[in-house]
């Protein structure tokens, strides 16, 4: 392109650009300030920070305290209907802040009035419901708020600039080439012949919810490091959360892709185990807790359409496409795109799909149909329980996670070695919203649009 082109095409977007942030910069930073619910919703984001409580999953807005957002809300933010908009963005702050105030210590009460938590929740939702009709009914606060309705990446572009990314991201992207191909041998190895494996089955109330067979290694029973359960605190002052793995528990949240213009169901599914057991005296990726998080995304008939699967630190990700759904064509061959080891098999109506872990590691080893094994039973949690857990001796609760997201004392020596490609604390086990799937490139879990664009999708994927 010649250079008057560029100079004319640079100028349009600079007038777009100053045309778009004219209704934002004619608004203070706190437009919805000066009444008493922002003078609430300030004094209590002061005692939940000041008490280290603050919830990390989903993202604030500056100047709109009533709502938090995600990338579901950033995706939709220009075509859905204001009020349902609105709607789920006051909910995932709900979420948030009864969280929050569950978790805060009792003497940080009063707060501006409200005595106790059940106050504060109280007024808070009163609160919500005021300034959601302030917005409603103001087209320049509609502007700013979906303007400020943004969820930043969760790459640190100054780690990847201090760690020479573009020179180091070479080899570090052919460890992990090697690792896919490793493990596409390995699942290669258990389609063909099966290891020994322990099953769990899912309660009969979801229909979507996977069996998992867990590989039996070295006894007949599983060792306590391959047993799932539920995350919890066994000291006030502990630095790491344990796992009670006498009642097998999965947790469970549920979302949305956007496929070929038409929104699809899908259902989010997290084991927690209570550690990743070391292979070796220097291994680098083992420590506290492990959680495995498998996602089943769901065609316009409920029968499932792809298989997704990371561990809680947003590591090995994997895709298990059924029939018909292929990567698409020109896929960049120098970035992290999508990791595909096989195929969804094919299943009768109302069959289950049935997810493969390896022992030790917990990676997904395969999918198949559910094998005829002797079966225990897991139960099935609202993942938001982890955001406020009780603590031990009655009175109070604790969130699984930090107030950056991420789980203390999980933290993995690989930090120290993978900084460079801008992962805060790589291996570290994090909360939802917070997980980036690729050292080379950028991929976060949470994109409703990932899946659209990185597969080609049959056309009855088209509304």
């Amino acid at each position: 392109m010649r250079r008057a082109p560029l100079r004319a095409v640079a100028s349009l977007a600079l007038a777009l650009a100053a045309g778009a942030c004219t209704t934002v910069a004619q608004l203070p930073s706190t437009p919805l300030a000066g009444d008493e619910c922002t003078r609430w919703f300030a004094q209590l984001d002061a005692a939940v920070d000041a008490a280290g409580v603050r919830d990390a999953q989903d993202e604030t807005v500056p100047g709109f305290a009533f709502v938090r957002i995600d990338r579901l809300a950033v995706a939709t933010r220009q075509t859905a209907p204001l009020p349902q908009w609105l709607d789920r963005a006051a909910a995932l702050d709900r979420q948030a802040r009864d969280a929050e105030i569950a978790n805060l210590p009792a003497a940080s009460f009063p707060i501006d009035g409200a005595a106790d938590a059940a106050a504060a929740r109280a007024r808070s939702q009163t609160c919500r419901n005021a300034l959601s009709q302030r917005v409603l009914q103001d087209s320049a606060l509609q502007g700013a708020l979906q303007a400020r309705a943004e969820v930043p990446d969760r790459y640190a572009a100054s780690l990847r600039a201090l760690g020479a990314y573009p020179l180091l991201r070479w080899p570090f992207f052919a460890g992990v080439q090697t690792w896919q191909d490793e493990h596409t041998q390995a699942v290669a190895r258990w389609s063909a012949r099966p290891p020994p494996r322990v099953r769990f089955d899912p309660p009969a109330d979801d229909p979507h919810a996977p069996v998992f067979e867990i590989e039996l290694r070295g006894g007949p029973d599983l060792p306590p490091h391959d047993r799932f359960g539920m995350p919890m605190w066994t000291a006030r002052d502990a630095t790491a959360p344990s796992v009670d793995s006498t009642q097998p528990v999965v947790f469970r949240r549920s979302t949305q892709t956007l496929v070929a213009g038409r929104w699809l169901q899908q259902h989010v599914y997290t084991l927690w185990f209570a550690e990743r057991p070391p292979t070796s005296r220097f291994d680098l990726l083992s420590g506290t807790l492990d959680g495995v998080i498998v996602r089943v995304t769901l065609a316009p008939d409920g029968t499932p359409w792809m298989l997704d699967s990371i561990h809680a630190c947003g590591c090995w990700h994997q895709f298990y496409p059924a029939p018909g759904i292929a990567l698409r064509d020109g896929a960049p061959g120098h970035v992290e795109w999508a990791f595909v080891p096989a195929a969804l098999p094919a299943t009768a109506p109302g069959q289950r799909l049935a997810v493969r872990l390896a022992s030790g590691t917990h990676h997904v080893t395969g999918i198949a149909t559910p094998s005829p094994l002797p079966a225990g039973r897991y139960t099935l949690r609202d993942e938001n329980e982890l955001r406020a857990l009780p603590l031990p001796g009655g009175g109070g609760s604790r969130s699984l996670y930090a107030p950056d997201g991420l789980v203390r004392g999980t933290e993995r020596a690989e930090r120290f070695l993978f900084w460079p490609m801008g992962i805060a604390s790589a291996g570290a086990m994090r909360q939802w919203g917070h997980h980036a799937t690729a050292f080379v490139g950028r991929r976060h879990f949470d994109d409703p649009n990932l899946l659209d664009s990185r597969f080609q999708w049959p056309r009855s994927a088209t509304p």
